[in-house]
């Protein structure tokens, strides 16, 4: 089951946001910056929205929506700029159903498209995002470090 992240169940989610950043090996994780971050969105922000999936009444999921635009589009478009799953509830196809949820939930937010990265070696994602009706893109990604 799929639900919004709230005020009412954000502290549930907290420790799963945690392991996702583990993955992505951050260094410097707190409950308090991540509670503070992640509580700006909701079902109604133009920013974007959290996602939670239930398997009975464990939470073993989330996925996270943030809006912005694209000026060669000239629209508006999704970023799924975080999806986890837990290691034990993998396969089970969660983060396909999150991932679908979070490009019903961007086109009825008015988005063109939704559109992620994920990192080069993470290879079971890239099997997900490859079995979906997607496209791999080309471009390169660079970032400033400030």
């Amino acid at each position: 089951m799929i639900e919004v992240v709230s005020k009412s169940n954000i502290d549930e989610v907290l420790p799963l946001i945690s392991k996702y950043q583990e993955f992505y090996k951050v260094v410097d994780i707190s409950d308090a910056k991540n509670k503070a971050f992640f509580s700006q969105f909701g079902e109604t922000n133009s920013s974007g929205c959290q996602f939670i999936f239930r398997s009975n009444t464990k939470l073993v999921g989330f996925a996270t929506v943030f809006f912005t635009y694209s000026s060669t589009l000239a629209a508006k478009v999704a970023v799924l700029n975080d999806l986890y799953t837990l290691p034990a509830n993998r396969g089970e196809g969660i983060a396909k159903q999150l991932v679908e949820h979070c490009d019903s939930f961007a086109k009825s937010q008015g988005a063109l498209r939704l559109q992620w990265l994920t990192a080069t070696d993470n290879e079971p994602a890239q099997k997900l995002y490859d079995s979906l009706n997607t496209a791999k893109s080309t471009w390169c990604f660079y970032t400033y470090n400030t």
